[in-house]
């Protein structure tokens, strides 16, 4: 069983490689890159199974054990947003088929796909740190060539600042990475906790964890989210929701683990820092959703938003507060990526971004109204949709802290994401159509099986929250006991 927990990585960069060969057959590209992804979730779900029944499994490349070699990991959390990932890219897939056009699928749209989803799948399991470098690389090369695709001038323009700006961040990652293992002498996340421990967390090693979160802040867009309005919004919009349902959240998912893992101490520098920031990002996002004319600013800021609010959960710290920041960074990867479906589909069938030149489209496309409806509902956290368990949670871990504060900025950023989603709908849905009969384009049915899916499995993470607890309480204890973790990984290897 261990060596599968490697799958998730390996199957979908051999398939990437093969797709290269098959550019001019599409309809087998389609198949291949679909089937795939379905085999990656459904092996993820095997091993979540396999962590509940086995505990915490790991898989040591060539033999070495730790803390002297490269290994993966896989416990609850983990395996989680790895199932996550895998879906939702399954079902942007299925939007894809029949929007992204045969031009960008000969343009290797698929083999960067799924390039991307390794460097996101392999970013959640890997246990040594500069694996993550490595798997960050491979996600940061796919998307450099996705958020691309097409080869418009806006898209290049907006490609040149996000290139920048990661190669400079890798660069500190690749920096910091030279501090860490200057001063502990290891690389493995579970030997790094261990020598924090033993020595405490001095200056020194808080500062090289300032590092590492400037550097995960930027990759999550925590306060330095500069690039990401802008880069989110160029792609086709496939890409646009992968990017919205995966990117910031690896750079969330590597913050929760670092913080809680390697530098757990000292809290009252890293996790204050973390808190400020967090604060900041849900009222910047908030401005800018506010100030928002067109429907693209309004959803990247809501993105801003939405990651201020996970970390918020890091921030308190206690387990109540982390299973919260799991609830809602599950529901957050999959509301995101259908509000920028759902919002890419809108500016397909009607021409316009801006919010004011949209009207009445509920009256050719109903369905589509009340999904985008529920969309609202989720992530403004309203009962029974995936939404509310996260933020309640969060919400009472912060009372219990007393961190009121955070608690007042982040239940007063639902009021603005709910006024900003509701603007879009009130315009763009009701009064007098802006879509002629004869202007009218129907919508694919392949993209209404993509809204129709992600819209179950948003409710069924609402009203099926008990049957996730058990995987996320899981999850949660094991981040706040590092010694779990540290023991499933060095037992054999010290």
């Amino acid at each position: 069983m261990n060596n599968v927990l490697v799958l998730p990585l390996i199957i979908p960069i051999i398939t990437a490689v093969i797709l290269v060969f098959l550019r001019d057959n599409i309809i087998l590209q389609r198949i291949i890159s679909l089937v795939t992804m379905v085999f990656v979730t459904s092996i993820s779900v095997i091993l979540l199974f396999a962590v509940q029944n086995e505990g915490i499994i790991k898989v040591d490349f060539g033999g070495w054990l730790p803390p002297f070699g490269i290994l993966f990991v896989a416990d609850s959390f983990s395996i989680l947003l790895v199932i996550i990932a895998s879906i939702v890219t399954i079902i942007c897939l299925i939007y894809a088929f029949s929007t992204i056009g045969s031009r960008h699928e000969r343009m290797f749209f698929y083999p960067f796909v799924l390039l991307l989803v390794a460097g996101v799948n392999g970013s959640f399991l890997t246990g040594d740190i500069f694996n993550l470098f490595v798997c960050f690389e491979v996600m940061l090369l796919a998307s450099y060539v996705l958020i691309a695709l097409g080869g418009e001038k806006v898209q290049l323009r907006e490609s040149f600042k996000y290139v920048l700006i990661n190669v400079v961040t890798s660069w500190i990652f690749l920096v910091s990475l030279a501090y860490l293992y200057g001063t502990l002498k290891t690389l493995n996340m579970a030997h790094i906790a261990q020598r924090v421990a033993e020595v405490g967390q001095d200056p020194l090693i808080t500062t090289v964890a300032i590092l590492f979160l400037v550097v995960f802040s930027i990759k999550a867009g925590l306060l330095l989210f500069f690039w990401l309005p802008g880069s989110y919004i160029v792609p086709p919009t496939a890409v646009q929701a992968l990017f919205a349902a995966l990117l910031t959240k690896v750079g969330v998912y590597a913050l929760i683990r670092t913080f809680m893992l390697m530098f757990p101490l000292n809290q009252e520098v890293t996790h204050t820092l973390i808190g400020i920031m967090a604060g900041l990002t849900i009222i910047a996002g908030c401005m800018g959703a506010l100030s928002g004319k067109d429907v693209y600013t309004i959803a990247t800021y809501n993105v801003v938003i939405g990651v201020g609010f996970i970390l918020i959960g890091l921030t308190i710290g206690t387990e109540t507060a982390i299973s919260g920041s799991i609830y809602y960074l599950i529901h957050d990867m999959l509301a995101k990526g259908l509000l920028f479906l759902l919002i890419g589909t809108m500016v397909y069938l009607t021409g316009e971004t801006v919010v004011k030149r949209m009207s009445g489209l509920i009256q050719h496309y109903p369905l589509f109204g009340w999904i985008y409806f529920i969309v609202l509902l989720t992530l403004t956290g309203i009962p029974p949709f995936s939404g509310f368990v996260g933020k309640i949670l969060i919400g009472q871990g912060a009372i219990e802290s007393g961190s009121f504060i955070l608690l007042a900025i982040g239940f007063a950023s639902s009021v603005i994401v709910l006024y900003s989603l509701l603007r879009i709908f009130l315009a763009s849905f009701f009064g007098e159509t802006t879509v002629s009969e004869e202007d009218k384009r129907p919508i694919p049915k392949g993209v209404m099986v993509s809204f129709i899916f992600m819209t179950l499995l948003i409710i069924y993470v609402g009203v099926g929250a008990e049957t996730l607890s058990i995987y996320v309480q899981d999850a949660a204890r094991t981040l706040i006991n590092p010694s779990i973790y540290i023991d499933a990984i060095l037992e054999e290897g010290m």
